[in-house]
């Protein structure tokens, strides 16, 4: 096949999918982001979820993911964003990402919402991090880059994140690039919220959702 026909089949594909993203009706609660695009190839939906580790809604939300990416195997794209308020710090988004780093980022988020809301622990605290860090085997390496701030700039462009999709409470979860929904269209309502999500994905998806 020749290159010329080879690229105007990929502007086809890409035209196809496009078209279809435009004709997708989403059922469910959620605020649709101008400024941002509407993103689903077909096969997974993307979702993005805007979380701080001193968050008492994020912490019980936590609980509902495995329920959600539980309807959808393999079709969801998870991607946590770590971000703080106020006093907060930025270290246990940095500890999270070095986690995520060397495959341990779900232990990760788990230890240091348990530090926070079950032992009560400043997870601001490097000593703390670095307790939590060596329980889950991460090693003297994650405490070196965790001091020497590798990944400072990461937990920076989580904040500018949150401010290019307008995000003003958490959790709230960026879904297919462009639809926010969060617990504060629920009344601060989890067990709303996931079903909501639930609701959103399975319209995305189609007649192909399981």
């Amino acid at each position: 096949m020749s290159l010329k026909k080879i690229l105007l089949l990929m502007s086809l594909i890409l035209f196809s999918a496009a078209a279809y993203a435009e004709q997708i009706n989403v059922e469910g609660v959620y605020e649709r982001l101008d400024d941002a695009k509407f993103s689903f190839d077909g096969k997974q939906v993307e979702v993005m979820e805007f979380l701080s580790f001193y968050c008492g809604h994020c912490y019980h939300f936590e609980k509902a993911i495995p329920v959600i990416k539980g309807n959808f195997p393999k079709r969801i794209k998870w991607t946590t964003v770590p971000v703080y308020w106020g006093s907060g710090s930025p270290k246990p988004g940095e500890a999270y990402f070095l986690a995520e780093e060397a495959g341990k980022g779900e232990e990760m988020k788990k230890a240091l919402f348990e530090a926070v809301f079950v032992d009560k622990r400043d997870i601001g605290d490097i000593m703390v991090l670095d307790d939590i860090g060596m329980k889950l085997g991460l090693g003297f390496d994650y405490s070196r880059r965790l001091r020497a701030g590798d990944k400072a700039k990461e937990a920076g462009e989580a904040i500018l994140k949150s401010k290019l999709y307008k995000i003003d409470e958490t959790p709230s979860l960026i879904i297919a690039g462009n639809l926010k929904t969060s617990p504060g269209m629920f009344k601060e309502n989890a067990d709303l919220l996931r079903e909501n999500v639930i609701i959103m994905i399975k319209s995305i998806l189609g007649p192909s959702a399981k």
